[in-house]
């Protein structure tokens, strides 16, 4: 059974989880694992505990909104 492991910033809208484990759940699907031994955990952490180069994306994306 497939775990999968996503992080994201917070604030990603509830309708966009929905789509990314659904497009997520059908890769699997498609490689021929059963949907329901798909299991996936979305975890948030605030662009202020996320950096890339040095450089805290709280800062590099002030106006990102959230997605």
């Amino acid at each position: 059974m497939p775990i999968v492991q996503v992080s994201v910033w917070e604030g990603m809208t509830r309708e966009n989880k929905k789509k990314t484990v659904e497009g997520i759940t059908k890769v699997f699907v498609d490689l021929g694992v059963p949907k329901e031994a798909v299991e996936i955990v979305i975890y948030e952490a605030p662009k202020s505990n996320w950096a890339t180069g040095g450089q805290m994306h709280s800062e590099i994306h002030e106006k990102t909104p959230s997605l």
